[in-house]
């Protein structure tokens, strides 16, 4: 799933490299192939990428323990996919090196810390986590990024599956805390996103594109104009429209008689005529041609077509994939 027109995983993968790590393992189940297609041997971005498959979805300390002989004896960052975390890891990964902690978790505030796993703390060491609590003890959330030594798989060996039937990662933390191995907390201050929900997902697309350089020539642009940071990749063609930065839109794009508005991303090969999008997420290939009204908040899956129907009886017609939500007028 892309953000700015770029895959979340390449984000991870990026700041693992931009932290001096260049041997990289990525835990993969259903989707192997299409994770190994997109990542390769990991040469396109300077390291080396190893595949160990997790047969089923068995928790994240399930996938630390049958990364055991990948590791070896050495440290190691756990990174999950999902995630976005602004201004990289490097100065943590530093930080967990220089302060010899047997394990270092990040931490953020968060409104709602209900929904995530939290932290208690005494002077920056954790001294208890829980998993969702229903009264937690503060509001500090367990980023997902996480730094290990080999103590780590002691605890992976010894807890057991909780309720979902998942060895979770809390579980072999709490673990370290309770057999007196020394865990530290870095408290992010930069933004962070778990991407697993809509409006995450559109939030970090907000935040990446706020972040882009324009790049535009004038060449693409036929009787149209753009204000703010506007990225066009090559062969974007845009004609008699308006484009209101930050957006970014894909290779081979067309815009006609069309709205690009703040914090939209358009993906490569798409079609966009007589509508207007923002704030939304559109993926490659994608058509939305004469919709009538504005599109906002959205998520449109690869080579989808939305378009206003000209033939009777009016009526709403969909084809839509699993987990899809609907809002109509």
């Amino acid at each position: 799933m892309p953000i700015a027109n770029k895959p979340i995983l390449f984000y991870g993968i990026e700041a693992i490299r931009d932290a001096g790590i260049q041997d990289i393992a990525i835990i993969v189940g259903d989707t192997a192939e299409e994770v190994k297609q997109a990542v390769g041997d990991g040469s396109r971005f300077g390291a080396r990428v190893h595949y160990i498959k997790q047969d089923a979805p068995l928790g994240l300390a399930h996938a630390v323990k049958i990364s055991r002989d990948y590791m070896g004896q050495e440290p190691f960052v756990m990174y999950l996919g999902d995630n976005l975390l602004s201004g990289g890891i490097r100065g943590f990964v530093d930080e967990f090196t220089r302060g010899k902690y047997d394990a270092q978790i990040l931490l953020t505030r968060v409104k709602n810390p209900s929904d995530f796993g939290v932290a208690e703390l005494t002077g920056g060491r954790v001294v208890g986590l829980e998993e969702k609590p229903k009264k937690p003890k503060s509001d500090y959330a367990l980023v997902g990024v996480y730094m290990f030594t080999p103590s780590i798989f002691e605890a992976t060996e010894k807890i057991k599956p909780s309720w979902r039937n998942e060895l979770e990662i809390t579980d072999a933390i709490q673990y370290l805390i309770e057999h007196d191995y020394h865990v530290q907390s870095h408290i992010v201050e930069g933004w962070w996103k778990d991407t697993g929900k809509l409006e995450d997902m559109l939030d970090a697309n907000r935040m990446v594109l706020t972040g882009m350089a324009t790049r535009v020539e004038m060449k693409q642009l036929e009787d149209s104009e753009f204000h703010g940071h506007v990225h066009l990749d090559d062969d974007v063609e845009v004609k008699r429209s308006i484009l209101r930065g930050p957006i970014i839109i894909g290779k081979g794009s067309r815009i006609v008689d069309a709205y690009i508005g703040p914090f939209t991303s358009i993906g490569p090969g798409s079609r966009v005529e007589k509508s207007e999008i923002e704030n939304s997420i559109v993926l490659e290939n994608c058509q939305i041609i004469d919709i009538g009204s504005r599109m906002t908040d959205s998520l449109i899956g690869r080579n989808v077509i939305v378009r206003r129907g000209d033939k009777p009886p009016r009526a709403y017609r969909f084809m839509v994939g699993d987990n899809s939500e609907i809002t109509v007028l």
